[in-house]
């Protein structure tokens, strides 16, 4: 059901803990199904140089929260924008259709933690 990536992420998440000096927060819930996910950032010169996620949820959401900061980490605030949940759910080998929706939880947090670091810098 599961690839060996999402089964690796979810035994030894990556990037789990919660940033108390983070510069700024995302923070994304999927009513559906319960999963809610927090990811906090650090940038310096327009990149984030450091990443992290508390989440609370099925495996799929905490191997999705895990792979989106590796996928984050080191990139640009643009590039980090232009990462998708079907970039998410790819990097992890894909993922069972009825659990799709949990890659999406990484993207909608990510995004939100970007452009609420953006509106806090004034851009």
């Amino acid at each position: 059901m599961y690839s060996q990536t999402v089964i690796e992420h979810f035994m030894s998440p990556r990037n789990a803990r919660s940033m108390p000096d983070a510069h700024a927060t995302g923070h994304y819930g999927d009513p559906g199904c319960g999963d809610s996910l927090t990811i906090y950032i650090k940038v310096e010169e327009g990149t984030i140089t450091d990443i992290s996620f508390l989440v609370f949820g099925c495996s799929a959401s905490i191997a999705s929260a895990s792979m989106t900061t590796v996928l984050a980490k080191g990139k640009t605030l643009e590039e980090a924008l232009a990462i998708s949940d079907s970039d998410i759910a790819d990097a992890l080998g894909g993922l069972p259709e009825e659990k799709l929706h949990c890659s999406n939880l990484g993207a909608k947090a990510l995004h939100e933690a970007v452009n609420n670091y953006l509106k806090e810098e004034g851009k």
